[in-house]
């Protein structure tokens, strides 16, 4: 089974709310080395549109055919990618129990089953058992390109890039394409070389030839100059993948953002009204709300503002960890204590004992979390303390806007004049709509 799924890249790990805390999955999904049947060889792709009828397909051949381990793991990564598509995470207790009934049906040599299980972990965020499991898939096929894709973005997520590297490298070297050119390329931003990130995602333009790899492609050329404050040439990338396909969800997040930030806020309202309207995400509906904001209907805003613990409700139901997404949103829009908590809780999961105050310690967890924790300690006054993790957020090179914001924020809170220009006037030069929320905060506080 060469190829299970096409789908979208659902969230960036740089951009916005899940943007620090999502899995990135990519187009195309590599599972069991061989298909148990003909029916299973049938499902060598799946188009995006027309998920829903290949489950259908697998569900019925099932029934039929209830020992064909491959058919299982392919309806568990089925039922992941479901999730994806549609924000809904009642998918993931499905896919849980279809995966491990192909472990049961095949329990040894089952790489398929453990990938699923892997992105499956990935997806609810759980990324030392994913990274677990992808080492046990790729024991069995050192060749696995999901076990790859999941390993290097559980690495990411752990915030150990230099492993991550080594990971992305080896991959590079045994199953090239886009999925790896993808991650290889967010690695090099995160170690501070977005240029040769612009060009290995350039390589991967090249090589990519149906149109969600295209979308997917352009789309991440779009980040890259978003990140670096070109709103118009992020807009172009865009729209180019929109061309390609026009329901990808990502290039629609990002048309808004370009949208906004050329002063389209009609335009920009409507992509985020159709976005929520589809994914509900928190990084999307809060997107809305602060649009609203900014528009002066605080009403509407504060009812997208609502809808976040909806969703975190449910995605908690589903196995989710949201404490990253719970910390960002709160420190923001809600309760700031509450903020403190869960960044706290996802630092001890995903950091350990690292501290900010240990030399070589500042690449040995996730700059998402290290930021998350510094702005919920800054929220709540306690700046003395923040300051450390802000400087662990901006230490590894990642050119990343709000987190100088955040540090700039806390600099000027302690006194610390000068630094505190560096830092703020720097978020604006990177890029001076990073935020719709803070970026008028950064200029006001330099002001």
């Amino acid at each position: 089974m060469r190829r299970l799924l096409s789908g979208a890249l659902a969230l960036g790990l740089a951009v916005g709310l899940t943007l620090a805390s999502a899995v990135m999955f990519d187009r195309r999904f590599s599972a069991a080395p061989e298909p148990d049947t003909a029916m299973a060889a049938g499902l060598d792709e799946v188009p995006g549109g027309s998920l829903r009828q290949s489950v259908t397909r697998l569900q019925a051949h099932l029934r039929a055919q209830p020992r064909d381990a491959s058919a299982w793991a392919a309806l568990g990564l089925a039922y992941v990618e479901q999730a994806r598509v549609t924000a809904d995470p009642s998918y993931y207790p499905k896919a849980e129990g279809v995966l491990e009934r192909s472990l049961r049906v095949r329990p040894q040599h089952n790489e398929a089953a453990l990938s699923g299980k892997a992105a499956l972990a990935a997806a609810r965020h759980d990324f030392t058992t994913a990274l677990r499991l992808a080492d046990q898939a790729l024991a069995i096929d050192a060749y696995g390109l999901p076990a790859h894709a999941v390993r290097v973005d559980a690495l990411v997520e752990l915030g150990r890039y230099q492993e991550a590297y080594a990971a992305v490298r080896r991959a590079d070297s045994l199953r090239p394409g886009v999925p790896i050119f993808t991650r290889y390329a967010y690695v090099l931003e995160l170690r501070g070389r977005p240029d040769a990130a612009r060009k290995v995602l350039e390589r991967a333009a090249r090589s990519a030839a149906d149109p969600g790899d295209v979308a997917y492609v352009a789309t991440q050329l779009g980040e890259l100059a978003w990140n670096r404050g070109d709103h118009r040439k992020a807009g172009a990338h865009y729209a180019a993948a929109l061309r390609a396909d026009p329901s990808y969800v990502p290039a629609m997040d990002g048309r808004a953002r370009a949208r906004a930030a050329g002063g389209d806020l009609d335009g920009a309202i409507g992509d985020r009204v159709a976005l929520v309207g589809r994914v509900p995400l928190p990084s999307y509906v809060v997107a809305l709300g602060e649009l609203y904001d900014r528009r002066g209907q605080n009403g509407k805003a504060r009812e997208q503002y609502a809808l976040v613990g909806t969703w975190d409700a449910l995605a908690r139901a589903g196995g989710v960890v949201t404490d990253l997404d719970t910390a960002l949103v709160s420190a923001d829009h809600g309760d700031r204590a509450e903020a403190l908590r869960a960044a706290r809780a996802e630092w001890r999961r995903r950091c350990g004992s690292a501290s900010p105050g240990r030399p070589g310690e500042a690449t040995r967890c996730s700059v998402h979390v290290a930021d998350a924790l510094a702005w919920a300690l800054h929220v709540n006054g306690r700046d003395r303390e923040a300051l450390g993790y802000a400087r662990m957020a901006t230490g590894t090179g990642y050119r990343n806007a709000l987190f100088r914001y955040h540090r700039g924020m806390i600099e000027k809170s302690l006194g610390q004049r000068t630094e505190a220009r560096r830092s703020l006037s720097g978020a604006l030069r990177l890029n001076p709509h990073f935020s719709e929320l803070h970026a008028p905060k950064a200029r006001e506080a330099l002001r």
